[in-house]
């Protein structure tokens, strides 16, 4: 008896400190939510409005001659892969992870330290990834995409809707997607179209990663904490179940050593 109870007193501490680390990252990550969120909306703002000058681009029967318009039909697909950079977020780096088995033979790009360790390649963190890192990433593939060593761009990423949903999801960059109706032209475009597409390109690929690494990160931010909350709900029932046990065990000894004492005594 007097074991179970050193047993019980153990796992309650246990129970107790793994929920004071639980606690204690929920309120990190809610201290960072706010900011995340501001980040994303920013990103996806310029992301947007660069989208929306290349579908007018894309429009102009000039800039079918764009290298970026290529679509060769092949299947050399190469991935940029935005994971987290710690742990204890729920299913966060599990879905993007689970995604990427649709896609083994592709050319993988990691950002993040998960991905970094899933595929073996240097990169810097999600959550450091500035906009230089991306325009150097985004420059070095239009290159590479223009000289036609891979024929599809894809970036897997982790999509926000709310604080309670997140979903991993990949978006395809490159080719461009033919815009057809070019009664949307509304600039005029100098010195050509032609010309502005080719030269903002790689812009728009560095403001479509930008937008995805923010968003992923605002991904992982909610998903840790919804992942402590529900760890430390956890923990509490668990620690209840653990005291009602002790006290039980404790009432269970003290009763034993009372009989003990009582059947001593011969009374």
């Amino acid at each position: 008896m007097g074991a179970d109870i050193k047993g019980l007193r153990v796992r309650i501490k246990s129970v107790s400190s793994t929920q004071h680390l639980t606690k204690a990252m929920g309120l990190v990550a809610s201290s960072k939510i706010r900011k995340s969120n501001m980040r994303m909306q920013k990103s996806l703002e310029y992301s947007n409005t660069v989208c929306e000058t290349i579908n007018e681009l894309s429009a102009c029967r000039e800039c079918q001659k764009s290298p970026y318009m290529r679509n060769a039909g092949g299947d050399r697909l190469r991935l940029i892969v935005i994971a987290g950079d710690r742990g204890l977020a729920g299913g966060y780096n599990a879905n993007i992870f689970r995604l990427m088995r649709e896609y083994e033979n592709a050319d993988v790009i990691p950002i993040g330290k998960r991905a970094t360790e899933r595929y073996g390649k240097e990169t810097v963190l999600a959550e450091t990834f500035s906009y230089s890192d991306a325009k150097a990433l985004s420059t070095k593939l239009c290159k590479d995409f223009a000289n036609g060593e891979f024929d599809k761009l894809g970036i897997v990423y982790t999509k926000y809707h709310s604080m309670m949903s997140q979903e991993a999801t990949i978006r395809y960059v490159l080719p461009l997607e033919k815009n057809n109706n070019e009664k949307s032209m509304g600039a005029i475009f100098e010195p050509d179209e032609l010309t502005v597409l080719n030269a903002a390109v790689p812009e728009y690929v560095t403001g479509v990663l930008v937008a995805c690494v923010k968003e992923s990160v605002a991904s992982e931010v909610s998903a840790r904490r919804v992942a402590m909350d529900s760890a430390d709900k956890n923990a509490q029932e668990m620690l209840s179940q653990l005291s009602l046990e002790y006290n039980r065990a404790r009432q269970s000894s003290i009763t034993q050593e009372i009989t003990e004492i009582v059947a001593g005594s011969g009374l």
